[in-house]
């Protein structure tokens, strides 16, 4: 039963007989798409115009140029270069020519007359090794593109998350840029989302000290990173027309794997409404 259909082959010989021969008996054996060329140069131009070619059987004695500098011109080609190459040749049968074969990419030097079926099991062998391959890299697109769609899912869950909680939420940079809101922050702030990104938290925040707003990115900094997360500070959302809304606000320092400050997750409640009660002894 012939196999490989979907495979591509390229034959290179300078006699057309021994294409010929070449191109039946591979017909017999395998159902592949055969492409031939005459000449190195050939040989060269149908690879680069079809770089789904899988093998390369190559004739080392041919005019102008041979099949050693026609691998060599293959080999450093990005569309070419990891196609393999079997040469076949009836004149070059040292050691030293096969030794140069191979050092010029070959995966395999036969010479002539070739047996039939060594060189059809050679083929198939290399074939076999590339539906591997390729089986291998499907199951590992298959993976990535599943753990892609899980991390996906994931961020989205996230985000659903954050977009309708109740609280305020407000990313900062260290230097107290905000660089990220939910839409309740947008909502309490009444500003829309893309204004918030780039303020100052300073634009939209007050807490009853004026030493501790001055300290806000300074002492506060290092405090967060410190002793950990502040919570439940009593402060003030500044909205867009100057109204102050009473807030518990919290803190928490991000910090990436040198240790650094990357982000302040802030987030706020709305206290709007709330009565203060003291504690007493």
């Amino acid at each position: 039963m012939k196999r490989y259909s979907g495979f591509t082959l390229l034959i290179v010989d300078d006699l057309k007989n021994n294409l010929y021969t070449l191109r039946a008996l591979l017909e017999k054996y395998m159902d592949v798409r055969i492409l031939e060329a005459t000449s190195g140069r050939q040989a060269l131009d149908l690879a680069l115009h079809h770089p789904q070619t899988d093998l390369i059987i190559l004739d080392v004695q041919m005019p102008e140029m041979d099949g050693f500098q026609t691998a060599s011109m293959l080999k450093i080609r990005r569309k070419t270069r990891d196609i393999p190459i079997i040469f076949l040749t009836a004149a070059f049968k040292t050691y030293e020519f096969q030794q140069k074969g191979y050092q010029v990419g070959a995966v395999d030097y036969l010479l002539k007359p070739i047996d039939d079926n060594l060189l059809i099991n050679k083929i198939s062998t290399y074939f076999r090794l590339i539906e591997k391959e390729r089986a291998m890299n499907q199951r590992l697109e298959e993976q990535v593109a599943a753990r892609t769609a899980e991390l996906r899912q994931a961020k989205q869950y996230l985000q659903n998350i954050i977009d309708t909680i109740g609280e305020a939420l407000l990313v900062l940079t260290p230097q107290g840029i905000i660089k990220s809101v939910n839409p309740a922050a947008c909502e309490m702030l009444e500003y829309g989302h893309q204004d918030l990104l780039g303020m100052s938290i300073g634009d939209v925040f007050e807490e009853d000290e004026q030493e501790q707003a001055k300290a806000f990115m300074g002492v506060w900094l290092e405090a967060l990173i410190r002793t950990g997360p502040i919570s439940n500070i009593e402060a003030r959302f500044i909205t867009r027309d100057e109204r102050r809304i009473p807030i518990l606000f919290s803190r928490r320092a991000m910090t990436d794997d040198k240790g650094e400050p990357s982000d302040i997750i802030c987030i706020a409640k709305n206290m709007t409404g709330y009565t203060r009660t003291e504690d007493s002894d």
